[in-house]
């Protein structure tokens, strides 16, 4: 039976073994961790790293419980009267603005009514797009996806286009990923087939994404680049602040501000009318931030 003490545990798990891995590729710096209750039930580990790698990056897990805020039933259009959410989230913000932003979330909900799902994801958001790195992204998703179902990254991939979307701007926040909600008993799959593929989705976090980390930090990098980067982490506070759907959940919910606020980046910039994105290589970022892009099958 796959219970929510079951799933809690292994959660807690990923966020110690994530923030292990950051750290031993940032040798002397570690995670600050704040632990936290929420009045109304439940709490959680927020950890947060400042490096020469990382401005900022956050690796949080959370569990909490307790009756449905009215807010948070209207947003979900589900009632019950009890509720239990854990997960783990992940927002990294380089230093060098050849490193993408990385994003994943891990998570659990259920009523006491019996309804209950998984949710989750991983998408990269290049400050500049690499192809082939947005490519090897894309190919390491989709082998974790198909390790599970061949109609899961097609469908992934797509809702994933479509939810990290910044409609007010008409271009995506990045590359993509993959995104899912509300997994549940449908389409033939149960508790235990659900849940595995989201472990599976956490353990890919790692060894996809740290050695971009690695390839990139150290590549140089101009002042116009630096300011490329500020405009580009504006655009990523914006899809949070505006349109993210899990920083209202929290929000309605009583969560932990500092906590929920964590995926924003230390320093951001919004210049009037300031366009450089016809100079190379933003040009090439700007015309990518689209829909439909089958960066999996891309030719490089």
């Amino acid at each position: 039976m796959i219970s929510k003490e079951h799933i809690t545990t292994w959660f807690k798990q990923l966020q110690d073994d994530i923030c292990g891995q950051i750290e031993a590729q940032t040798p002397g710096y570690t995670f600050k961790e704040d632990k936290w209750k929420r009045p109304e039930g439940g709490g959680g580990r927020t950890r947060v790293i400042q490096s020469e790698t990382f401005a900022k990056g956050g690796v949080n897990f959370s569990e909490v419980a307790g009756p449905l805020p009215p807010q948070a039933e209207k947003s979900l259009g589900i009632s019950g009267k009890d509720f239990f959410a854990t997960g783990v989230s992940i927002v990294l913000h380089p230093q060098n603005p050849w490193v993408p932003i990385i994003h994943m979330n891990v998570r659990y909900f259920e009523m006491d009514n019996n309804i209950w799902w998984f949710g989750g994801g991983i998408d990269l958001t290049p400050h500049i797009i690499q192809p082939e790195q947005a490519k090897t992204f894309h190919l390491a998703l989709k082998k974790t996806c198909d390790q599970h179902s061949d109609a899961y990254y097609p469908k992934f991939k797509d809702w994933a286009d479509d939810y990290f979307y910044l409609p007010h701007r008409k271009e995506t926040r990045g590359v993509g990923g993959i995104f899912f909600d509300r997994l549940s008993n449908e389409d033939g799959f149960d508790k235990a087939s659900r849940w595995a593929f989201v472990q599976a989705v956490g353990s890919t976090f790692c060894p996809t994404y740290l050695p971009m980390v690695e390839a990139n930090r150290n590549t140089k990098f101009s002042d116009l680049d630096s300011q490329w980067q500020m405009l580009r982490r504006g655009r990523y506070t914006e899809f949070n602040l505006v349109w993210d759907r899990g920083t209202k959940f929290g929000l309605h919910t009583n969560g932990r501000t500092e906590s929920i606020l964590m995926s924003l980046p230390p320093i951001a910039q919004w210049i009037y009318n300031e366009d450089i994105s016809q100079q190379s290589p933003y040009k090439e970022t700007q015309q990518n931030l689209k829909k439909g892009i089958n960066w999996a099958n891309l030719i490089t």
